[in-house]
């Protein structure tokens, strides 16, 4: 498959001011998730100041974390702290845990004791599927492969993704941001047949943090990434130490099964 991606880093201008590809899908996916987790809120008789406010502390919190976490990366080569704030990477998966803990935070600060987790969990999938094509369009593909839907890069897009030989050599390449997309689509479409069936308990999002959580492990090793330890990357060790928390939380909650009651009729 060749040509698939563009690799077009700025998608379009405003009065001259380019506008980065990434920087919009993301944006449009936070707008999205935003959309999701009201609808969601209005549907369920939640939508209050205060949950306006835990989706406000998760979205700052989120946005922190996500550069954060790459920050030592870029910071050797940033020209102050706005330089590496414009400039600088971002985790998705610093991202979700900031979100997660802003979200947490932001409930204990204002007296929230409701679950909001079943919120959350159909607003961030579709934030992923529309954010996750920005990235697509301007990170690197993947690991070359052998397999008929390998994408394989014109040379004048090559030459614009970042830290990728594989990108350059000509060889088809795992389309593996697609991976993710089709894994979150998926999910969404699930969390939202499910809408109506999950009680308030947040047992969704536990589950769809966890099936993530192994999904991108699993991806890792076709995305590319430079690996930090034992043949794995910066991702894949952080998931090792934080996926045993989700894994705990999951177990809980399934052992209170008054709590815990997805498949119930509403």
């Amino acid at each position: 498959m060749y040509g698939w991606s563009i690799m077009v880093p700025t998608l379009f201008q405003v009065g001259g001011v380019g506008i980065s590809t990434h920087e919009f899908f993301i944006g449009i996916g936070v707008v999205a998730a935003t959309g999701v987790y009201l609808a969601m809120a209005h549907r369920r008789r939640m939508l209050s100041e205060q949950t306006l406010w835990i989706a406000i502390g998760a979205l700052a919190s989120g946005a922190v974390f996500a550069k954060i976490s790459t920050a030592w990366k870029f910071a050797p080569d940033a020209d102050g702290l706005a330089d590496l704030w414009l400039h600088g990477g971002r985790s998705v998966l610093g991202g979700l845990a900031g979100a997660y803990l802003g979200a947490v935070v932001t409930k204990r600060v204002i007296g929230y004791r409701r679950s909001t987790g079943d919120l959350f969990a159909p607003a961030v999938a579709v934030g992923m599927v529309i954010g996750r094509v920005g990235c697509f369009l301007t990170e690197q593909i993947g690991t070359t492969t052998s397999l008929p839907w390998g994408i394989t890069l014109p040379a004048d897009a090559a030459a614009r993704v970042p830290a990728c030989p594989a990108c350059l050599s000509g060889q088809p390449m795992h389309p593996s941001f697609l991976y993710e997309i089709a894994f979150h689509a998926f999910a969404f479409a699930m969390l939202w047949s499910l809408r109506d069936r999950a009680r308030n308990d947040g047992l969704s999002f536990k589950l769809y943090l966890m099936a993530y959580g192994v999904f991108r492990f699993a991806v890792e090793f076709v995305r590319g990434n430079p690996t930090m330890a034992a043949g794995l990357s910066g991702s894949q060790l952080f998931l090792m130490a934080t996926m045993p928390l989700v894994a705990l939380g999951l177990w809980r909650s399934r052992r209170a099964p008054a709590r815990s009651a997805l498949l119930e009729p509403a």
